[in-house]
């Protein structure tokens, strides 16, 4: 089983259960903790390969990885830990992976709150993918994870969210970032399946307006899923919204929450 965390709220009844991004970790929530504990019980995951989960990946993940397995794992710690259904929130990859649970379990997602959300690939981070591909058993992998970290995360407010994805990023291993990495051959498919199939979710998008690379496509597919979606833009902000503008971030999540 991955790694996990709780935090408990005795006074409430709802979990909240954050999943990170791929070469994250559950450190990367340090600035949302406190704030939700107050209000729900919360509980943290290292995917596979990250953080505390770092050290089962010799015995336990031996198949290929696939955003439906990934998925397995997560529902493994809310069956363990007998959590009938949770409000999520995810960043980055993380959201993917929580939209590909509510997919297969939708009673076990009450609301889908998704930070950075990737829903489409535009044409530079296709670009990015295939020589991604090209170089993955080329160049050491943090090279190659730096070099994402600057393109997607470029401006000089990003800093903080490019260092703390880098410094975790450290903590893999390169044959853990290849089986990640390959995760994104199947990326486009699911997409395409997740843009065009509204579920009857409560989903909440918090999006950097500096993200460039993702913010487009989350726009348009708010206004097809206009029915159980909304959208939340976070001024002067890039992709990692929950670190580098925890204040807001904290404070609309929240609310959404306590509204579904």
């Amino acid at each position: 089983m991955i790694a996990y965390t709780i935090y408990n709220n005795e006074n409430s009844k709802e979990w909240v259960t954050f999943v990170h991004g791929a070469g994250g970790s559950s450190s990367i929530w340090f600035k949302q903790i406190r704030e939700f504990q107050k209000h729900f019980n919360v509980l943290l995951l290292d995917l596979r390969g990250h953080g505390n989960s770092n050290e089962l990946i010799k015995k336990a993940f031996q198949q290929k990885y696939t955003f439906q397995s990934i998925a397995e794992d997560v529902l493994e710690v809310l069956d363990h830990l007998k959590i009938k259904s949770s409000h999520f929130i995810g960043i980055s990859l993380g959201t993917i992976v929580i939209r590909q649970l509510a997919e297969v379990h939708p009673k076990r997602v009450k609301s889908m709150i998704m930070g950075g959300a990737i829903l489409k690939m535009n044409f530079r981070s296709q670009i990015l993918m295939k020589l991604g591909n090209i170089f993955k058993y080329v160049l050491p992998y943090l090279v190659l994870y730096r070099f994402f970290a600057f393109v997607i995360m470029p401006n000089k407010n990003h800093k903080q969210s490019r260092l703390l994805f880098i410094n975790e990023a450290k903590k893999l291993y390169q044959k853990e970032f290849i089986r990640w990495f390959k995760l994104t051959a199947e990326i486009n498919p699911v997409l395409k399946w997740f843009r065009q199939q509204e579920l009857n979710i409560p989903t909440f998008y918090v999006m950097g307006e500096e993200d460039y690379m993702f913010l487009p496509s989350v726009r348009k597919v708010v206004e097809k899923h206009y029915k159980s979606s909304k959208l939340f833009v976070v001024k002067h902000c890039g992709h990692v919204v929950n670190v580098e503008q925890p204040a807001i971030f904290n404070q609309e999540v929240i609310a959404f929450i306590q509204q579904n």
